[in-house]
């Protein structure tokens, strides 16, 4: 199994500081703390309000332009807060990539909550992908690993649960070939978030107060997104969530009738979420929260009441 990726490019406060000043210097003088190293970003805490979020490896270099290109269309919409873009910045002969400021939102990933506290928004994050769910721009960003069919990714996913090391991936593997086998989507390719898994859902004393790292944002089947029903809840938050998703006003949203109820869409939802707790576990060596994400996933696809 592999831990968090070496970054490409060393990220100090520094670096930072003078990014600022040479870009937007009105913001610069403001204290800089360096809060996390993600697998994907860096990012440093500017003065009480604001945060910068700076690419740490060329991998994920397009997903922040992908965050800059959506966040400010999609943000007015959505009834939970996303980060709000404030600046921009833009590559250098010193730094490679494009980088963003961003309004602070106070909390911590959701993983570190007990997964009955999560319960308790559950119909809330329903909504909020029922609201995100719609028809997408024709410029929506193009993920080949997210939206797509399953039958586009069924290797790799085999391949992933077949793993040795994977623990109970024989059991994942008889959940993702039962619930990969249903009709594929054949309606409007909507906006998803990507990777909504509970690293990316922020809360404060347990209260949902943000869905974070939109850098997967794409268009396509919605069954991606919804796999988080497994990832993040229990069964009785996976029932509100359901309810909440599949009840939401859609009128006018250009939608077929029935979009959210049909047993397919659930049913793709269930095989991603397997092959996710696989992704999970698979890069779990170095941080014991996604290890959580993999133990709670798999716990809730085989062993939950809700299983059958």
């Amino acid at each position: 199994m592999a831990g968090t990726p070496a970054a490409d490019v060393h990220i100090d406060e520094d670096l930072v500081r003078r990014l600022l000043t040479d870009q937007h210097p009105e913001l610069a003088a403001r204290p800089l703390s360096v809060i996390a190293h993600g697998w994907d970003n860096v990012m440093v805490r500017l003065g009480s309000t604001l945060l910068v979020r700076l690419p740490r490896r060329e991998a994920a270099a397009r997903l922040v332009e992908h965050e800059q290109l959506v966040l400010p269309r999609l943000a007015p919409r959505l009834p939970v807060p996303v980060p709000a873009l404030i600046r921009a910045g833009r590559p250098t002969a010193y730094y490679p990539w494009s980088w963003s400021v961003l309004r602070w939102i106070e909390g911590r990933p959701t993983v570190l909550d007990p997964a009955g506290a999560r319960d308790a928004w559950a119909a809330q994050l329903g909504k909020f992908f029922a609201a995100l769910h719609r028809p997408a721009d024709a410029d929506a960003p193009v993920n080949p690993v997210r939206g797509v069919p399953l039958a586009q990714r069924a290797e790799a996913i085999r391949a992933r649960l077949a793993d040795p090391t994977l623990g109970r991936g024989a059991e994942l593997a008889a959940v993702f070939e039962g619930h990969a086998a249903v009709p594929a989507y054949d309606g409007p390719p909507v906006w998803l978030h990507g990777d909504p898994h509970p690293l990316n859902l922020l809360t404060h004393r347990h209260r949902l107060t943000a869905v974070l790292d939109f850098g997967d944002v794409t268009a396509g089947d919605p069954a991606t997104d919804l796999a988080t029903a497994w990832l993040t809840f229990t069964a009785r938050g996976r029932a509100a969530f359901v309810v909440a998703y599949a009840r939401a006003d859609r009128a006018g949203a250009g939608l077929p009738e029935g979009f959210g109820t049909d047993d397919a869409l659930w049913s793709r939802a269930r095989a991603w979420a397997a092959n996710f707790a696989a992704v999970f576990a698979a890069h779990a060596d170095d941080d014991p929260r996604m290890a959580a994400i993999a133990e709670h996933a798999s716990a809730q696809l085989l062993d939950a009441p809700d299983v059958r």
